[in-house]
């Protein structure tokens, strides 16, 4: 169902043969660029006496990631976050690819994971990671950490951040009028003084429950509740996770998710997510918990967290100046659960459009200088979200059919494909006698898979 809402979403490249700029395919693609820029600036009026004024809501990874970049580019720009010592509930992991695109510091890093185990329903555990490089990692986080350094790296840029919580937008009636945001800004005592700014676009970064996707009836989507719980357990038990993390599937942790046990700096992240059975959130918890007692025990619980995660992009991303991004979006990815690296790369994106369009600052922006950040993001990552879309489609229907996705994990060829498309975010490109052995094996798997099924059907009669 999700797959056939997908077709008519706003910006992905199934409505592209509406735009007929992107029927010009034969140039190179640097002079598309250019000549686009230039469209862009004798299109757009110049602005007198101020440079572009944009305002970032949300200061999350996708927030911070855009105003950034804004404020490289010469854009005066405003990022509103209500909660700058916000504690979202992840998993934290990030890809290596990401510690170097956006120059993230080693110590803002807790762990580097080496090595994954994915553990069946009947609990038979994988290895991963076997074909890792001497220098490869999965990095993981500290939500608080990551996101106030990224906020702090847009301030030092130039941006202006506001401790407030947006409230509406104003949308203007005239082509070029201004935006008026409505904010409570904070000031420490807890109260808000209510406060108006007007800009000329605004970046959505919001999150799941995003007040500028419902200031531009973006539409709904389907979520996730993620619920997890940070575990401080003995020094002997950390050991253990010192730079290993856990995957659990089976129908106690989740109907449709799967159970983490990743670590952090002190202590280990415990949590679970499910889209389908929002109801029972702490049932699978606790199921969690259960199915890693012996490793967490004597652990005490220091924070419990909950948050939604989006399933799929919205059907609406942009409507005029404004655009969304990261959760906000609906970029996080299925099977996985992914969002930190596809929210701070949307953010940039979308920042690096306005940045182009508005030449540095000097001139207006319009909904297509914005609209090239969704066909870029679209090119670029709509194959990983189909791909990941149908493999938890597959594999994550039934206790059986999980049960041969652990096996196929044990494959190092799989493992190579899996780890090389995530550490560096492209399509590790396969050895086609490798993909007809994985296809082969495939089958086999969901055969045996279909089989134990049809058996425990007939004990349950």
């Amino acid at each position: 169902m999700n797959s056939i809402a997908l077709k008519s979403f706003v910006g992905l490249r199934q409505s592209s043969p509406e735009k007929p700029q992107l029927s010009v395919q034969a140039k190179p693609v640097t002079v598309h660029h250019r000549k686009m820029k230039v469209i862009a600036g004798i299109s757009s009026p110049k602005l007198s006496g101020r440079n572009l004024r944009v305002a970032v809501i949300g200061g999350g990874p996708a927030g911070g990631s855009a105003a950034e970049t804004l404020g490289k580019g010469g854009i005066e720009t405003y990022l509103i976050e209500r909660k700058l010592d916000n504690c979202k509930p992840c998993g934290g992991a990030i890809p290596l690819c990401m510690v170097g695109e956006f120059d993230l510091p080693l110590d803002i890093i807790d762990r580097r994971v080496t090595k994954m185990k994915m553990i069946s329903p009947s609990n038979v555990a994988v290895d991963i990671g076997r074909t890792l490089k001497p220098h490869e990692y999965i990095g993981m986080v500290r939500r608080e950490v990551l996101d106030a350094y990224l906020r702090e790296r847009a301030k030092e840029n130039g941006a202006n951040v506001i401790n407030g919580l947006f409230l509406k937008m104003d949308i203007p009636k005239d082509k070029n009028a201004p935006y008026v945001l409505h904010y409570s800004a904070y000031d420490g005592s807890g109260t808000g003084e209510r406060k108006t700014l007007e800009v000329d676009a605004v970046i959505g970064a919001d999150g799941a429950n995003s007040r500028v996707a419902k200031s531009i009836n973006a539409g709904d989507y389907d979520y996730a509740i993620a619920f997890q719980e940070r575990i401080k357990i003995p020094d002997d038990k950390m050991v253990y996770y010192e730079n290993l993390a856990e995957m659990y599937v089976g129908d106690d942790v989740s109907p449709d998710f799967y159970g983490w046990v990743f670590p952090k700096c002190d202590h280990v992240a415990v949590g679970t997510g499910t889209v389908t059975h929002k109801g029972d959130i702490k049932k699978f918890q606790l199921a969690t918990r259960n199915r890693a007692k012996d490793k967490i025990l004597g652990g005490k619980i220091i924070r419990v967290e909950a948050h939604p995660i989006p399933e799929h992009p919205r059907p609406r991303r942009l409507s005029g100046r404004v655009a969304l991004v990261g959760d906000a979006a609906g970029y996080v990815t299925k099977c996985s659960g992914e969002g930190i690296y596809f929210a701070a790369k949307s953010g940039r994106m979308c920042a690096e459009a306005i940045v182009e369009g508005s030449e540095n600052g000097k001139r207006m922006v319009e909904e297509g200088d914005l609209r090239k950040y969704l066909e870029k993001w679209d090119k670029s990552y709509w194959p990983t979200y189909k791909v990941l879309d149908v493999l938890q489609k597959v594999f994550y229907r039934s206790n059986p059919a999980r049960e041969a996705f652990v096996e196929m994990c044990a494959d190092e060829y799989v493992q190579k494909m899996t780890f090389d498309s995530y550490l560096y975010k492209t399509v590790a490109p396969g050895n086609p006698l490798q993909d007809l052995k994985l296809a082969i094996n495939t089958i086999g798997s969901l055969v045996r898979a279909n089989a134990i099924r049809r058996e425990m059907q007939k004990l349950n009669v």
